[in-house]
């Protein structure tokens, strides 16, 4: 009897196409080319751009090597945050708010270590040398050695009123400061140092503000 081998040949077919199929069907892995495409920040004012993940992956860069917004950003914050540290330290003798007593250990506790941190970042990169002398007028917020005199001759109720209205001021002027070197820098360590600033700066100005 001859041998019937058509069947056996329609099954082969049949099984060829359902794993091709399986191949381009919806659990198929897309290639890099096919990958999601990538949303893009933009800076700050810009829109958002929408990059192929061929984009993307030419810029990725992992290159965040400190610019001069980096250095000059943590070198004047390291003066700015002094200054606040100084205001705090006139607290304790002369302040008849408790609240705004433990406002002053709470600013004291947050920019202390924040000073150490960014001069050890200015060791690291070499430029710990000259990290002083900036203008305190070119920097903005900074009390003036008038407003601090007047500071330090104050007592109780007023000593209060002046040291919020000189600490919001001062506060401020470390969110100009760390919102600008977020859009112009181009280290991740600057740039988490400025939102730690922008965080822990915006809760107290708002506390500061409830507290007049």
């Amino acid at each position: 009897m001859p041998v019937r081998r058509k069947p056996l040949a329609s099954a082969a077919l049949l099984l060829a196409l359902a794993l091709a199929g399986c191949d381009s069907g919806p659990d198929a892995k897309p290639s890099a080319a096919d990958g999601p495409s990538v949303i893009a920040p933009g800076r700050p004012g810009d829109a958002n751009r929408t990059l192929s993940p061929e984009e993307a992956a030419e810029q990725r860069t992992d290159d965040d090597t400190p610019n001069a917004s980096d250095v000059s950003y943590a070198r004047m914050m390291i003066q700015h945050h002094a200054q606040a540290l100084e205001m705090t330290g006139l607290v304790p003798d002369r302040a008849d708010s408790g609240d705004v007593k433990r406002l002053a250990l709470r600013i004291s506790a947050a920019q202390g270590p924040e000073i150490e941190a960014m001069k050890g970042w200015l060791t690291t990169h070499g430029r710990a040398s000259a990290s002083g002398g900036h203008d305190h007028t070119a920097m903005p917020g900074m009390a003036t050695e008038a407003q601090l005199t007047e500071l330090r001759g104050a007592r109780g109720k007023t000593f209060d009123a002046l040291f919020l209205t000189l600490m919001i001021t001062h506060h401020e002027g470390a969110l100009t400061m760390a919102a600008d070197v977020k859009a112009q820098g181009n280290n991740v360590q600057i740039e988490e140092m400025a939102d730690d600033v922008i965080a822990q700066q915006t809760s107290e100005i708002t506390r500061m503000r409830g507290m007049r």
